[in-house]
């Protein structure tokens, strides 16, 4: 039976964020070297200014990969100038923190779930979660806001999240339990669009996201920094 989680009077029923049953094959410890090789065939196409899907086509193409694969090499390239720009942006540390709600946290979701975790080119973490308009409430949920918090150390932090997408308003509600339970400074925000948001913030934000990291003045590597740490991650390549 699904495990259940109780907010505020309403009873929901949980699922985890665990890995797709064809992930074991398609990302095992032998797909790492062909698929090491696809991101840095497609980073150099982009690198030299290919179209992203005709570039990610004909690598794709070239190693055979499943469109599941295809997706985890376009999660994990990137140009040689995104990435040297993404460097010089990226933040040691911060007061406060502008968090990309839904991107940082499935991440630490999918880890703690036993996910396939990216490491891209560019350093971030990601996940291999696609929300459609949906997000799935999980039973990581709870566990990965509150690695996050402690990763915070009573940091101030405000969380934007995606009004369009379904159970954010949940999710809102979540955050903002777990951060009254430990004494956190956590605000939360309901958007119709964190990336627009995120781009022009002038305070440093957190996420993975490549439109986000391109454009924002300052951004902190939150959930590499969360996960990193964590015994038994499934990390790839």
């Amino acid at each position: 039976m699904s495990p259940r989680v109780a907010l505020r009077g309403h009873e929901l029923r949980l699922m985890h964020r665990g890995p797709h049953p064809e992930d074991p094959e398609l990302f095992g410890p032998d797909r790492r070297g062909d698929f090491g090789a696809a991101v840095e065939d497609y980073s150099w196409l982009l690198s030299r200014g290919y179209a992203r899907n005709a570039g990610l086509t004909l690598v794709g193409d070239r190693f055979q990969l499943t469109q599941r694969q295809r997706v985890a090499v376009g999660r994990c390239a990137c140009s040689e100038e995104a990435r040297r720009q993404r460097a010089t942006t990226e933040l040691q540390s911060f007061d406060s923190l502008h968090i990309d709600g839904l991107n940082a946290l499935t991440t630490v979701e999918a880890a703690l779930a036993g996910g396939v975790v990216l490491l891209a080119r560019d350093g971030c973490f990601r996940d291999m979660a696609s929300f459609h308009g949906n997000y799935r409430m999980v039973e990581e949920a709870r566990p990965a806001a509150i690695l996050v918090g402690q990763h915070l150390r009573g940091r101030p932090a405000h969380w934007l999240l995606d009004r369009p997408v379904s159970n954010t308003g949940r999710l809102s509600q979540l955050l903002l339990e777990v951060a009254e339970s430990h004494g956190w400074a956590w605000t939360v925000e309901l958007v119709p669009d964190p990336d627009a948001l995120l781009k022009v913030c002038p305070h440093p934000v957190a996420t993975s996201d490549s439109a986000i990291l391109d454009r924002c003045a300052g951004w902190y590597n939150l959930a590499r920094r969360v996960v990193e740490p964590l015994t038994g991650v499934w990390l790839f390549p």
